[in-house]
């Protein structure tokens, strides 16, 4: 791979704690002005990972390379990369210009063009007019803006985030989200973000690395990992998956026959299909607004179950039933919007559900 073609790759690289294996030999690259995310539960190696381009952790074998250059032996202040912390790492006895400009102490340019880099670099984070500002008496949200300047103003190459919206409410956390992609696309750089957070991941991210024990599971686009999980554990770990057992019938290179419990036969198509398949044990799983509840009146456009409401959650705006399709042992989730003049069902309610094959992904 040539150097544009990657500004981080990963070589087979491992990380060991004593006898704990923290990594385990990821492969990976991620281009030149990607919003890149690692995504994971706790203790699956995504935050080691990051640090290992930061220069903060040294890897036990392979090679980390950063635009091209091998990174061993490179300490982390001499790496074209900079990271914002959980915390932001504020200094709150600094004011705002001060906590900005402090990477620039050493820097050769005259106090006069550091004063307009900061001012630049305010501006670029939404904080014109906070230079004088006490540190401390900044908002969660502006103390973020702050690290994200002070981390920008030296522009790296690479920026690494290391799950720096968790401390925020909801509110501002979406806020941020949309205020970072604006700002990755504004300066252009690549972009790496830690987080446990799938939507957030899903959101944000260009291309997400799903992590679970050090390993990579998956790296796709958001689509694909939501529509096409390469395994349950991706499927049931990125968003709400609804899954059914179900047994393979017949078996070809283009196409899968199976049965579906509540489903009954079903042609599901080779690109559906993740894993080997086995006579026994499959499942097949969907996301919940791939259902949908049939009112009177209205015609199933593919295939068509019944049911019976089992729980219903009302969100405003969304409406997310808990249905009992008849054959089946547990209820799946199913999501309605809710639409002018469309009734809430009640507990106990029978429902049509309708549904297509080619929403379906059969795991092994």
């Amino acid at each position: 791979m040539s150097k544009s073609d990657a500004m981080i790759e990963f070589r087979d690289v491992h990380k060991y704690y004593g006898d704990y294996h923290a990594l385990r030999g990821i492969t990976a690259t991620i281009r030149p002005g990607e919003f890149f995310s690692l995504l994971g539960p706790s203790g699956c190696g995504k935050t080691t990972l990051l640090r290992t381009i930061a220069g903060f952790e040294d890897i036990s074998s392979g090679a980390v390379l950063v635009d091209g250059r091998d990174m061993a032996g490179v300490p982390a202040n001499k790496r074209p990369t900079n990271m914002v912390f959980q915390s932001y790492a504020i200094f709150p006895h600094l004011s705002v210009e001060e906590n900005v400009g402090f990477g620039l102490r050493r820097d050769p340019r005259s106090k006069e063009e550091k004063a307009r880099a900061v001012g630049e670099a305010l501006e670029m984070v939404g904080l014109k007019g906070y230079g004088k500002r006490a540190a401390h008496a900044l908002s969660g949200g502006q103390r973020q803006r702050v690290a994200l300047a002070r981390a920008l103003i030296l522009k790296p190459k690479v920026l690494l985030l290391d799950e720096p919206l968790s401390a925020l409410d909801k509110k501002m956390r979406e806020q941020m989200q949309m205020e970072l992609i604006k700002l990755q696309r504004q300066v252009g750089i690549t972009f790496i973000l830690v987080t446990h957070d799938q939507e957030e991941a899903l959101v944000m991210s260009d291309r997400i690395a799903v992590m679970f024990e050090g390993e990579i599971a998956q790296l796709a686009d958001p689509e694909t990992l939501y529509r096409r999980p390469n395994s349950r554990k991706v499927a049931d770990f990125i968003g709400t998956m609804n899954f059914l057992p179900a047994k393979v019938l017949e078996e070809g290179p283009e196409a899968v026959e199976i049965e579906a419990a509540g489903f009954g036969r079903i042609h599901v198509e080779a690109s559906q299909v993740m894993g080997k398949t086995t006579p026994e044990g499959a499942t097949v799983g969907f996301r919940p607004e791939t259902l949908t509840i049939l009112y009177d009146g209205n015609a199933a456009t593919d295939r068509e179950s019944m049911g019976t409401i089992d729980e219903v959650v009302y969100f405003g705006d969304m409406t997310y039933y808990d249905v009992r399709i008849d054959g089946t042992d547990a209820p799946v989730r199913i999501s309605m919007r809710n639409v002018f003049g469309r009734p809430v069902l009640d507990i106990g309610a029978r429902a049509r559900v309708g549904w297509s094959p080619g929403a379906l992904v059969l795991f092994r």
